[in-house]
């Protein structure tokens, strides 16, 4: 009997800890939840009715969102779409491309496979510390074992295993095309082929087709629509701008899709969009970082200073693909920007020109700020013609003097310097891609130049 009695007391002075407990879940459940910005979450069924938001009240010029669709449909977009609130701001497509029409993400897809990694993380079929060999089995690549067992799936993520991007074929997955070049984590590199393999990583871990397990545990959940379609050198994801508007929503809401928590895993969200690695502090697991330092661009090894996007909010975090494809996520401003399209011109492989004299348009839509007060040419730096083969003229939004002007290669060697002059012979130079650099005053401005 005493024992019993014990054991009711004991469970009854549980009561106000449990009770507690339990109240504190709840209130740290609502913080959560009221600390998410977005107020609307579009029904989950793709091509459902998507609630909107007048530009006027932003305080938006009518004639200046005339000239931002003016400005994307010069230079080749088929749909943009701005969401503020989770509800679509502004919505344009241009020619017979519509809502319901497809579009491949190229590149920008690699923010879905980041976030498939972590859901496989967080499901228990993987560890992103593991060797990738765990998954791929000894010999995916031409290195020693001892070099091939260093590899991580976190080295992967952030584009630091030390494969020679430089070797041939930088889409080939073949073991005689992954080669050594340095020590996983001490360079990085934009190296599409250790990208690819994260399909078979997440594909032999779970036991499941990759995209079977995409559709299954991201795709269906937030009613978007798409398939991924592999190709000779790649899988790309093909969707509707729309679809590709619900996962930045997604990602703007941490994963979080009105009461359905996507990803648990905070931690592997906030490491995900944030610097990954102190090589190149704008890259995170597979998303691009604005408002850092410093940033790298692919096919080059030199650090650039400055933010990746100016005119972009500091803190965007963004998808971005071949050809100009964009998917751009803002807290501060609670926005997402989608853009699919053809390429606007330049020979970079992600998207930081274009994108920025996007954002450098969209800053100019307030009625209330001066349009001459906003840069839309983005950098400010324009190549002409680019691609070259002989002469090149430095074009600036203003009249000022470029003071010298640098040309790197890809790896970051400077291979050409020009004193006081706007236009350069590159005539000499191989073929390939360079970086430009002009020194305007205290300013150094940057474009991408393609030698043909």
């Amino acid at each position: 009997m005493r024992i019993e009695n014990r054991r009711a007391t004991e469970a009854f002075r549980k009561v106000p800890c449990l009770l507690s407990a339990l109240l504190l879940f709840v209130l740290l459940s609502h913080a959560e939840k009221s600390n998410a910005q977005t107020s609307y979450f579009p029904p989950p069924v793709a091509g459902s009715t998507w609630e909107t938001t007048d530009p006027a009240e932003l305080g938006w010029c009518n004639n200046r969102i005339d000239s931002l669709y003016n400005f994307l449909d010069t230079n080749g977009t088929k749909a943009f779409i701005l969401l503020y609130h989770g509800r679509i701001l502004l919505e344009h497509y241009s020619g017979t491309f519509t809502q319901d029409s497809l579009w491949y993400w190229a590149s920008a897809g690699k923010t879905l496979t980041s976030t498939i990694v972590g859901l496989a993380q967080e499901d228990g079929y993987l560890d992103i510390n593991d060797p990738t060999q765990l998954y791929l089995g000894s010999g995916w690549t031409a290195e020693t074992p001892a070099q091939e067992a260093a590899i991580t799936v976190r080295h992967q993520l952030n584009m630091t295993t030390g494969l020679d991007d430089g070797a041939g074929d930088v889409y080939c997955t073949d073991p005689a095309c992954l080669s050594y070049l340095a020590d996983p984590g001490e360079r990085w590199a934009y190296h599409n082929a250790p990208y690819t393999l994260l399909h078979d990583v997440v594909a032999d871990a779970t036991g499941q087709f990759f995209s079977l397990y995409f559709n299954n545990r991201l795709r269906n959940p937030i009613g978007m629509d798409g398939f991924w379609l592999p190709t000779d050198y790649n899988k790309v994801f093909w969707s509707t701008a729309r679809s590709a508007a619900r996962f930045g929503l997604l990602a703007l809401n941490r994963m979080v899709w009105d009461t359905d928590t996507i990803m648990h895993d905070s931690a592997y969200f906030q490491t995900a969009t944030t610097p990954s690695q102190a090589l190149n502090q704008s890259y995170g697991y597979l998303w691009w970082l604005n408002g850092q330092p410093t940033y790298m661009l692919p096919q080059t090894q030199f650090v650039f200073q400055g933010p990746l996007m100016p005119n972009e909010p500091a803190d965007a975090y963004n998808g971005l693909g071949k050809d100009d494809q964009l998917i751009n996520v803002v807290p501060s401003r609670d926005m997402v920007l989608v853009r699919l399209g053809n390429a606007a011109g330049g020979p970079v492989p992600v998207a930081t020109v274009l994108n920025d004299q996007i954002w450098a348009h969209i800053n100019a839509l307030d009625c209330s700020v001066g349009i001459s007060k906003v840069n839309l040419n983005g950098t400010g730096l324009v190549l002409v013609p680019n691609p070259a083969e002989d002469q090149v003229e430095l074009r600036l939004p203003e009249n000022v003097r470029i003071t010298q002007i640098t040309v790197l290669d890809a790896t970051g060697r400077p291979v050409l310097k020009v004193t006081g002059a706007e236009r350069i012979s590159v005539a000499q130079l191989a073929p390939g891609h360079y970086t430009v650099v002009a020194q305007v005053g205290g300013r150094r401005l940057v474009a991408q130049l393609l030698k043909e």
